[in-house]
């Protein structure tokens, strides 16, 4: 974490973004003809009218859209030792989001190895302070010493070139537990420092991202006659609303207390990490019979939003096209019926059938000390269930097809020295995840049966 507090020259941040001296001098590549294929095809259908906003306590008129800026796109380094910012596509994305309405994006001084926050800054720069709000965090999960906090906070003013925050957050409460909590915020008193800022205006509004137990969320709800959260972030979507995996709490549960505090709610993980969009084919085919000319990603998204209490639904859009989506979906939002939640429900329920990792790919396990691609493991896992892909006995009648299908499937999606076989079982990883996989039990399970399907003959 330390690493992301020092000083870095302008040469060595253009070789990590990978940004062009045109981006940096300010001009508008979406102002240009040339149109970058790594923003995506922007040849999908428009949104059909205006962006639907919510009026934050504040008075802020939020897009109910809102941009997590964790999965910006990337380039390969010129150094070919790994992947950089493609500056000139965010520049675009972000051009032809708030061009169609957006007005919150949301990083993290952890966001994308650090370099999130810089290059949102870089983007929204170019655009009138007034179009945009800037939501970032204290992300001091490793080191949070007053001084490396408060360096850290000073940071991100320095980074997203702000003199003012618009949505502050707690980062990820719940991770580690109570004892946690109050040595981030409370004994080295940086709830008490955030609360003079907030009320010397360089913080506009204060609230916290929570991942954890129930008894870790109603304490530090419980603060707000003291703190006066002005907005939360959890985790929502139509699966997690009953039926929330691992240590995580029903979200039905958390909008229900913030609704009673008053308390607006930020709107994370719509789609579980991308999950409810890559769902078996008989699910999406339900979904699409009832709805033929909406995505799947869609019934997610309207799920979210709904709610009148929402203040906005983040989406880490790294392709156009997913942006054009989610923009036809809100422009304007068209609000669930009773029969929808009804329908919604029963999906979810068919959805636990399938034993997926709760993994959503935010990357915060990584890097792995032993080089291996966390997440690329865990998603291809997961794909392989939604398809049928995980072989369960040779009398199977696709078992061939099926055990092909999983292993090639994972050579090619996941280097062979980056595989589940290289885990140690050190559990670095374990203590960053917000859905509190057992990570090294997963992985070592899948290399298990990896092995079995290697070492079975047909």
């Amino acid at each position: 974490m330390e690493k992301n507090n020092n000083p870095i020259n302008r040469r060595k941040f253009i070789k990590i973004v990978g940004i062009s001296t045109a981006a940096l001098s300010g001009v508008l590549p979406g102002c240009t003809s040339e149109k970058k294929e790594t923003a995506g095809n922007s040849s999908a259908p428009q949104a059909s009218g205006e962006m639907t906003y919510r009026t934050a306590a504040c008075g802020d008129k939020v897009s109910l859209l809102g941009y997590g800026c964790m999965r910006w796109p990337t380039l390969p380094s010129p150094a070919q030792d790994g992947n950089v910012i493609d500056q000139a596509a965010v520049n675009d994305l972000v051009d032809y989001a708030i061009a169609h309405g957006v007005t919150y994006f949301d990083t993290s001084p952890v966001y994308m190895q650090g370099w999130s926050e810089k290059s949102t800054g870089i983007a929204l720069k170019r655009h009138p302070r007034e179009k945009w709000q800037i939501a970032t965090k204290l992300s001091n999960f490793s080191n949070y010493t007053r001084e490396n906090s408060i360096a850290m906070y000073k940071k991100s003013f320095e980074d997203l070139q702000v003199d003012y925050i618009d949505y502050y957050l707690l980062h990820s409460i719940g991770n580690g537990g109570i004892e946690t909590f109050r040595g981030r915020y409370i004994d080295n008193g940086m709830i008490d420092y955030l609360m003079e800022e907030r009320k010397a205006g360089r913080i506009r509004n204060l609230g916290f991202s929570f991942h954890g137990t129930q008894a870790v969320f109603d304490e530090v709800l419980a603060m707000h006659d003291k703190v006066h959260w002005d907005f939360v972030q959890i985790q929502l979507n139509y699966s997690d609303w009953r039926h929330a995996t691992g240590s995580n709490v029903n979200a039905e549960y958390l909008y229900g207390e913030l609704e009673k505090c008053n308390i607006q709610a930020i709107i994370m993980e719509p789609l579980l990490g991308g999950r409810l969009s890559k769902l078996p084919e008989h699910i999406i085919a339900r979904l699409k019979q009832r709805r033929p000319e909406d995505s799947v990603a869609s019934w997610a998204f309207r799920f979210a939003g709904s709610p009148e209490k929402v203040l906005t639904v983040l989406s880490g859009m790294t392709y156009k096209e997913h942006l054009i989506d989610n923009l036809r979906t809100y422009s304007p939002l068209i609000p669930l019926s009773d029969e929808d939640y009804k329908f919604l429900e029963e999906t979810a329920q068919l959805i636990m059938k399938y034993p997926t990792v709760p993994c959503n790919d935010c990357k915060y396990c990584m890097p792995c000390p032993y080089g291996i691609d966390i997440p690329g493991v865990l998603l291809h896992y997961n794909k392989c269930v939604n398809e049928g892909n995980i072989p369960k006995s040779r009398q199977d009648e696709n078992y061939r097809q099926a055990r092909r299908a999983f292993l090639v499937g994972y050579d090619r999606s996941v280097p062979k020295l980056r595989q589940a076989s290289h885990c140690i079982g050190c559990e670095t990883c374990n203590p960053h995840c917000p859905q509190s996989i057992d990570i090294p039990k997963e992985l070592h399970r899948i290399d298990a049966f990896v092995e079995q399907l290697k070492q079975e003959t047909l």
